[in-house]
């Protein structure tokens, strides 16, 4: 196997709240390079960029933290672009993404991204009152109607990507705005729900790389830790219980993915380590899933 390059980016300027921005260190501190190396991966560790916690912006509600997630944004593009090979990026919170696409299409622009997670991440500011980033990603991505400019903007192209470029896999149609789901319809936006996956995650997972991977020379991957139900590993900075895969169902289709010769990033996000037990057991509990699924 190639060497894998790790780098973290422990921002929660688009996030709810903070406690994302500790995920980073904390993965390292639960022994991440650790199990890598111990199942004959080889890690390049480049470190974490500057930590930037989460604050309310009371002069852009709808929208806030918008400098600070275009900076990290940028900083993570220019980090992702001058690596050469797979790459792990450490999150921070789901608008992180957006920075390592935009580094990956500095690169090549046939790309393709499977995004793990229950929620699409297709509103806007003009669609939702909170403002934050975190669920506005793929929004941003594909250049939605309303989404900020100067987020849109932060790739080599705008928009980031193209409509057939992104498939949703495992998402909750109940955890998706009305908004979002007139979306996906309306754009025919590929899309695998959470049940389906969790029936077969291998075999869902391989279906997805015969049949929407294979337009595409380099393939991304997002994984949002909330599309793991609470009740089974306490990690999202969501705390939603009965919803969701387990963290071996959401591993094992994670594995597949990884061990694909298009492999090119993975980006996990939305880990809050407040959420995790006072022993560490959950992390390691994590940290040995996902080395085991980017060593399959």
């Amino acid at each position: 196997m190639q060497p894998l390059t790790v780098l973290g980016v422990p921002s929660s300027a688009g996030a709810f709240a903070p406690g994302q921005e500790k995920a980073p260190a904390s993965l390292r501190e639960a022994g991440l390079v650790a199990a890598l190396e111990a199942r004959g991966r080889e890690v390049r560790d480049l470190g974490d960029s500057p930590v930037w916690r989460w604050r309310s912006d009371h002069d852009r509600p709808r929208a806030q933290n918008l400098d600070a997630v275009v900076a990290t944004a940028r900083e993570t593009a220019d980090r992702v672009a001058a690596v050469d090979g797979p790459l792990l990026v450490l999150g921070g919170d789901c608008s992180i993404e957006l920075g390592t696409l935009a580094g990956q299409l500095a690169r090549d622009d046939s790309v393709g991204l499977v995004y793990l997670d229950m929620h699409p991440d297709l509103n806007t500011p003009e669609t939702v009152t909170e403002g934050t980033f975190d669920w506005m990603g793929v929004a941003h991505a594909l250049g939605v109607e309303g989404t900020a400019p100067e987020l849109a903007g932060v790739g080599p192209r705008t928009p980031l990507l193209r409509d057939d470029q992104v498939l949703f896999l495992a998402y909750g149609p109940e955890a998706a705005r009305p908004f979002e789901l007139n979306t996906m319809i309306r754009r025919g936006l590929a899309a695998v729900p959470e049940d389906e996956v969790a029936a077969d995650p291998e075999g869902t997972a391989r279906r997805v790389l015969e049949d929407f991977a294979s337009s595409f020379d380099r393939l991304l991957i997002h994984f949002d830790v909330d599309v793991i139900d609470f009740n089974d590993a306490q990690l999202s900075e969501e705390a939603v219980r009965g919803d969701g895969l387990t963290l071996d169902a959401a591993v094992r289709a994670l594995g597949v993915l990884c061990a694909d010769e298009r492999f090119a990033a993975l980006t996990v996000t939305e880990l809050n380590p407040d959420h995790a037990d006072e022993g560490g057991e959950e992390l390691r509990r994590f940290v040995d899933a996902l080395a085991g699924a980017l060593a399959a």
